[in-house]
């Protein structure tokens, strides 16, 4: 009896311990499969470059001409004639639009011809005033009556003028509203003039930025109809007020169009230099991770071996060194043209990751690749 107990307590022991061997080697294979180190990640860095950067204000604006019209009818008429071409290019004094007139120059006549007969009566009058054959009631009389025909003939020669619509400046014509034919009236519109020889552009800018602009500072403009050109304009007025509802101050530039490449109308994107140009250091845009809580950089740096990690195994040959990548928050400045201003946390020459953040940690194994762009 205690012969087979003895048996049986051996058999129950073997067991125990076949599966306790079993486990503990699993266990060990598991511990061995998370410690072992993870492979790099594959990201693309570059330098970040000390360059000297000219500061800039932001803005928008819409394109203007230095002189644009909308030609309207300051009298009612028909119109009998339109003396212009739909787009092209006028002179200033240029007859545009003739309204019949024919009542008016028939009235003017009628008037012209009373001047007459009241100029020869004034001119009797006076020789006779001076040889006391009339009284100088008479004369005053004959000469008021000349100052009435005077006035008279004036007054329809204005009325007569209004029939007939000169062009104010020199520039272009728009595409005309009215046909021959067509009665008018007044404020009736009938063709826009743009003078397209020099365009001005009004922006606003916030109120702390005023002590930076000046009369004369330039301005570079950019418009969707030319990607990648842009034009040069100048300051060429600052409002004396800031907005009370907007707290923003309006600025007016000028700019030369010469090609007549811009039209009035045209969204512009704005940005005034500002004199002061210093050295700065310059990382890709998409090399900054901007959130609520800062704006950061993994920034590349030579692999340190971690506690417990063997110093030879952190060691790679000369070719491929090891790298980590270390998170640093940063303070940044402007942004343009895809750059972006480091003013704090980072020096010139270290190596920023510019893609790839999104699989990255503080301490993450590395390994840069060509960027295929």
């Amino acid at each position: 009896m205690l012969r087979r107990m003895l048996i049986m307590l051996g058999v129950v022991a073997v067991i125990v311990a076949v599966l306790a061997g079993s486990k503990y080697l699993s266990i060990k294979k598991q511990i061995a499969m998370f410690s072992a180190p993870r492979p790099p990640v594959s990201v693309n860095a570059t330098q970040a470059e000390q360059r000297d950067w000219q500061s800039r204000l932001q803005a928008i604006g819409t394109l203007r001409a230095i002189q644009g019209v909308t030609l309207t009818a300051e009298v009612s008429g028909t119109v009998s004639a339109v003396q212009f071409v739909s787009g092209d290019k006028v002179k200033v004094g240029q007859p545009v639009v003739q309204l019949e007139s024919d009542v008016e120059q028939a009235t003017l006549r009628t008037a012209e011809a009373d001047l007459g007969l009241a100029q020869v009566e004034y001119e009797r009058g006076k020789s006779l005033v001076g040889r006391q054959a009339i009284s100088k009631s008479e004369y005053d009389r004959l000469a008021a009556q000349l100052n009435r025909s005077t006035a008279t003939v004036a007054q329809l020669r204005a009325a007569l003028a209004k029939k007939r619509i000169l062009a104010p400046f020199s520039g272009t014509i728009g595409i005309r509203q009215v046909d021959v034919g067509d009665y008018v009236s007044p404020g009736t519109e009938i063709v826009t003039l743009q003078d397209l020889s020099t365009l001005q552009v009004d922006f606003f800018l916030p109120e702390q930025d005023f002590p930076l602009l000046k009369r004369g500072q330039k301005v570079v403009v950019r418009v969707a109809a030319y990607p990648g050109q842009s034009f040069d304009a100048q300051i060429d007025a600052i409002s004396p007020r800031v907005d009370n509802q907007t707290r923003n101050l309006l600025v007016r530039a000028s700019m030369a169009n010469p090609e007549g490449k811009l039209l009035p109308g045209m969204f512009a994107n704005l940005e005034v230099q500002l004199p002061d140009s210093a050295p700065r250091v310059v990382v890709p845009e998409t090399a900054v991770a901007f959130t609520l809580y800062g704006n950061s950089v993994y920034v590349v740096v030579p692999h340190k071996p971690k506690d417990g990690e063997n110093a030879e195994d952190a060691k790679a040959d000369d070719k491929t060194p090891k790298l980590d990548v270390e998170r640093r928050f940063v303070k940044t400045g402007e942004r343009r043209e895809g750059s972006v201003v480091i003013l704090e946390g980072l020096k010139a020459g270290e190596e920023v990751v510019t893609s790839g953040q999104l699989k990255l940690d503080n301490g993450t194994a590395v390994a840069i690749v060509k960027d295929p762009q």
